[in-house]
C-alpha cells in the first residue's frame, strides 16, 4: 500500500510540474509572439512566400514577389500559410509554427525520456531545459524553419528509437514506418540533410548495437514510408518546373555545404563551440555537475549510447561542412537537453549537490553583474554606444529587473535542500527576462531589420498601380506589407536571382540605375514612383538617382517618392 501511494503521489507531482512547464511554454513563447516588429530578410521571407500561396492558388511552386523562389521545399510555406489563413497576415501568425514547433519538440524529450531513461523526473526536466536553451528560445519565437526542421528530425530519430526496442514485429514496422515518414517531412521542409542527420546518428549507433543487419532486412518500411510521403509533391514541381531539382541539390546542397559561394557563411571548423556554450545558457554552468552524473551511466546502455550518437555526429557533420549559421546546430539540442537532464538527475539520486550548488551561485553572481552592468550604463557616459538609448530607460530599468530575479533565484537554487526544488527555481530563474524579450529588446537591435514603421508611415502613398522599386534585401518586407507581388529590383536581384533569369516574362524586372531613371520620366505625367532601399543603397546611388519629391529616412532604410 505504501508503494502505491508513493506512486500516487510521484504522478500527482509530474502532473503538476506538467501543468506548470505548459504555463509557461505559453508565457514565454506563445503570448509575446505579437509584440515585436518583422525583421527582415528571413520573417518577411517565410511570410511573403506562404501569402502569394494563398492569394494566388498555387501549391506546389513557391513564389516570391511573383518570381520562382528555389531555395526551399514547400512545406514550411504550407504550414505558415495555415497559420495566416487561421489568425491572419501578422506576425503572430508567421511565428506561431515555430514557437509551436519547439514545444512539441519537447513533449517528444519527455516521452522519450519517460518511456526510457528509468528516471521518472528526466522527461519534465528534459523539456524544460530544451525549452529554457537560449539558441532554443531564439529560434523558436521567430518566423523561419529551423524550429519546425528540428521537430521534425527529433520526430525521425525518437520512431526510430521506439522501432529498435519494439517488442513485436507490427510495433517495429509502425515505429519505422512513422520514422521514415518524418524524415520525409523534415525533407519537405529544408531538404536532404532531413535526411544526412538520421544517417550518421543511426549508422554508427547500430554498429555499435551491433543490429546494422538486422536494421538493414528492414529498411524498405522507412524507405517506402518517405517515398509515399514525399513523392506527391516531388512530381509535382518536377512536372511543373523541370530545373527544380538540379538548381536545388547542386546550388542549395553541395555549394552551400561543402565550397560555399561569397556569401554563403563560410565559417571554420570550431564555430559551433562558442554557439553550443552561449547557447545552452544557463544549462551550460551545470554541464560539470550534469557530467558527473552522466559518468554513472554504463557504455553498454542502448538509451545512453543512442543519444551519444545522436549529439555527437551530426554536431561533427555541421563543423565539418563549410556554410555555418546559428540555427542550423538547433537539431543538437534536443539529445543534448536528454543528456543533461539524466545526468542531472542521475547526480541528485547519488546524494550529490555541492557541484550544483557551486555552479548555480556562479551563474547567480554572473547574472547579478550583469544587471549591475546595465543599471550602470543607464545612467553613465561611456567611450562607446550605449545598450539602450536615452528615450528606452524603462526597457533597461526592466531589463535589470529580470536580471536581479534571474540572479535572486539562481542563489536560491544553490542553497535549497530537495534536489527537486534546485532543478524547478535553476530551471525558471529565467522566465521573467525571456518573457519580457519582446518588451525589452533596445531599439538598435531593430536598426536595419525592421522597416515595419517606415512602410506603414507611408503606405497611403502607395496605390495599387504604383510603381515600387526596392533592393533585394527589402523587396519581401514591400511585398508583405503592401500586397504586392510585381516589385522591382534595383541593380542586384540577389536570392531573386534564379527567379528573375528563368522567368521569360519577367525579365525586365531587374532594373539599372538608367532604366530606373527612365521609369521616373516615363511615369512622371501618371503614377508616382516609389523607391525603398537601405540607407547605406540610398547613399551609395544618391547622386546617380533623379530628385525625390519625397523623402522619408527612418530606422536604416529611405522611402523616396519621385
Amino acid at each position: 500500500m505504501s508503494d502505491r501511494m508513493a506512486w500516487r503521489k510521484l504522478l500527482d507531482a509530474m502532473k503538476k510540474s506538467a501543468l506548470i512547464l505548459l504555463l509557461l511554454f505559453c508565457v514565454v513563447y506563445l503570448l509575446p509572439l505579437g509584440i515585436r516588429p518583422m525583421t527582415i530578410p528571413d520573417e518577411s521571407r517565410y511570410g511573403e512566400i506562404p501569402r502569394e500561396m494563398l492569394a494566388s492558388g498555387d501549391w506546389v511552386v513557391p513564389k516570391l514577389n511573383g518570381l520562382k523562389y528555389f531555395e526551399k521545399p514547400v512545406l514550411g510555406y504550407w504550414v505558415n500559410a495555415l497559420s495566416i489563413s487561421l489568425f491572419g497576415e501578422n506576425r503572430f501568425a508567421i511565428r506561431l509554427p515555430s514557437a509551436l514547433a519547439a514545444g512539441i519538440t519537447a513533449l517528444m524529450l519527455f516521452f522519450l525520456c519517460r518511456r526510457f531513461s528509468k528516471t521518472p523526473f528526466s522527461g519534465i526536466l528534459a523539456a524544460g531545459i530544451y525549452l529554457t536553451c537560449l539558441v532554443v528560445f531564439a529560434l523558436g519565437i521567430i518566423g523561419i524553419l529551423d524550429s519546425l526542421l528540428t521537430l521534425f528530425l527529433t520526430g525521425a530519430l525518437v520512431f526510430f528509437f521506439h522501432g529498435h526496442h519494439a517488442k513485436t514485429r507490427k510495433k517495429r514496422g509502425l515505429f519505422l514506418a512513422l520514422f521514415g515518414g518524418f524524415c520525409a517531412l523534415a525533407f519537405l521542409v529544408k531538404g536532404f540533410l532531413a535526411f544526412a542527420v538520421p544517417v550518421i546518428t543511426i549508422f554508427p549507433f547500430l554498429l555499435w548495437e551491433r543490429r546494422f543487419k538486422e536494421f538493414m532486412k528492414d529498411m524498405w518500411i522507412p524507405l517506402l514510408a518517405a517515398i509515399v510521403v514525399a513523392a506527391p509533391w516531388c512530381i509535382l514541381i518536377h512536372l511543373r518546373e523541370g530545373d527544380f531539382w538540379r538548381y536545388f541539390v547542386v546550388v542549395e546542397h553541395i555549394n552551400r555545404f561543402f565550397t560555399p559561394m561569397a556569401g554563403q557563411h563560410p565559417e571554420p571548423f570550431w564555430y559551433f563551440l562558442p554557439i553550443l556554450a552561449g547557447g545552452t545558457l544557463p544549462w551550460f554552468f551545470v554541464f560539470p555537475a550534469a557530467a558527473g552524473g552522466i559518468k554513472k551511466f554504463s557504455l553498454k546502455d542502448s538509451f545512453f549510447r543512442f543519444l551519444i550518437c545522436w549529439f555527437l555526429f551530426p554536431f561533427i557533420f555541421f563543423s565539418a561542412c563549410s556554410g555555418k549559421l546559428i540555427p542550423y546546430i538547433l537539431p543538437c539540442f534536443s539529445p543534448l537537453a536528454v543528456l543533461c537532464s539524466m545526468g542531472l538527475t542521475r547526480y541528485f539520486e547519488s546524494g550529490r549537490r555541492k557541484t550544483f550548488d557551486i555552479s548555480a551561485f556562479f551563474f547567480g553572481v554572473v547574472t547579478a553583474l550583469a544587471g549591475l552592468f546595465l543599471a550602470a550604463s543607464l545612467g553613465a557616459d561611456f567611450p562607446w554606444r550605449p545598450i539602450y538609448g536615452i528615450q528606452e530607460h524603462a526597457k533597461g530599468i526592466m531589463a535589470v529587473i529580470g536580471f536581479f530575479i534571474w540572479s535572486a533565484l539562481s542563489f536560491w537554487a544553490a542553497t535549497a535542500a530537495k534536489p527537486a526544488k534546485k532543478l524547478w527555481l535553476y530551471g525558471s530563474a529565467c522566465v521573467v527576462l525571456l518573457a519580457g524579450v519582446p518588451c525589452i529588446l533596445p531599439d538598435r537591435i531593430f536598426d536595419g531589420k525592421a522597416p515595419e514603421t517606415l512602410l506603414t508611415r507611408n503606405a497611403s502613398k502607395v496605390a495599387p498601380g504604383t510603381p515600387l522599386v526596392s533592393d533585394a534585401y527589402l523587396v519581401h518586407a514591400l511585398c508583405w506589407f503592401y500586397k504586392r507581388d510585381n516589385v522591382y529590383l534595383l541593380e542586384k536581384s540577389g536570392e531573386l536571382g534564379y527567379g528573375v533569369h528563368h522567368d521569360p516574362n519577367q525579365t525586365s524586372r531587374l532594373l539599372t540605375l538608367k532604366d530606373f531613371g527612365a521609369m521616373v520620366k516615363n511615369n512622371s505625367l501618371k503614377e508616382r514612383v516609389i523607391l525603398v532601399v537601405e540607407e547605406e543603397t540610398y547613399q551609395r546611388y544618391e547622386k546617380l538617382l533623379p530628385s525625390p519629391r519625397f523623402l522619408d529616412r527612418s530606422d536604416g532604410f529611405v522611402f523616396a517618392q519621385y
